[in-house]
């Protein structure tokens, strides 16, 4: 069943656009997924609606509307107003922490949201995976072909929940080094996994790329979501 968009406020003033997806029965577990630099656009849409019809409470924040809200074509336009409304990174993610805070307020109110919440982040969103948990006070994180993630080695150590990270070994915003940074700061916590699959480009989880993977996103939403069951929900199969 298709989702809904909302407006969220936000505590220091404003709103924003997020797209919710919904589970046929609750109480579930809420998760935020922080978007690329393309936005809540129809790949994250569909991922947010698959997610829901597993059996959890989907939320999808626009990251953007502080500089160039919405989402964008995947035209040359659309990817030089990706590039700009994404600088300077390192700022733009740390103000988005607040946004992700009050999506999982927003969650956490819902009667069909058990008060668990997890964030899913892709390729610009990736580092929330981390930072949910840190700075938000989430309770577990995930990213897919996350990008700048190893810059945030010291927070990933002080996570607490499941954080599950997956990239493709051909991942251009993802170096072997880079990857080897954080398989090597995962080996000694239980709670923490990365997962590299072979021949695999970035951005695979979106079905208009060309770089769309079919089995490597059916890989990593399985997991993510068997993850998300032990935070108290029987979930559906990722179909």
């Amino acid at each position: 069943m298709p989702g809904t968009d909302i407006r969220i406020k936000v505590a220091g003033g404003g709103r924003f656009d997020c797209y919710l997806a919904t589970p046929a029965k609750g109480p579930a577990p809420g998760l935020i997924l922080a978007c690329a630099v393309t936005g809540v656009d129809a790949d994250l849409r569909a991922i947010a609606d698959r997610f829901a019809a597993a059996g959890f409470v989907v939320a999808a924040p626009d990251l953007f509307w502080r500089t160039d809200p919405g989402p964008l074509p995947r035209t040359e336009e659309g990817q030089k107003r990706a590039a700009a409304r994404a600088q300077p990174r390192a700022e733009c993610i740390a103000r988005g922490v607040q946004d992700i805070a009050d999506t999982a307020a927003m969650l956490r109110a819902r009667p069909d949201c058990n008060g668990k919440v997890a964030a899913a982040g892709f390729c610009y969103g990736g580092p929330y995976a981390v930072l949910g948990q840190t700075r938000a006070g989430l309770d577990a994180g995930f990213a897919y072909h996350g990008t700048q993630v190893h810059y945030y080695l010291g927070e990933l150590k002080l996570t607490k929940g499941p954080v599950s990270l997956h990239w493709g070994d051909q991942d251009h915003a993802a170096p072997a080094e880079a990857l080897k940074l954080l398989c090597d700061a995962v080996a000694d916590m239980p709670s923490a996994e990365v997962h590299v699959y072979p021949g695999v480009k970035h951005g695979y989880t979106a079905s208009t790329s060309q770089a769309w993977d079919a089995a490597a996103t059916d890989a990593s939403l399985a997991r993510t979501i068997e993850l998300l069951r032990g935070l108290g929900v029987r979930a559906a199969a990722a179909e």
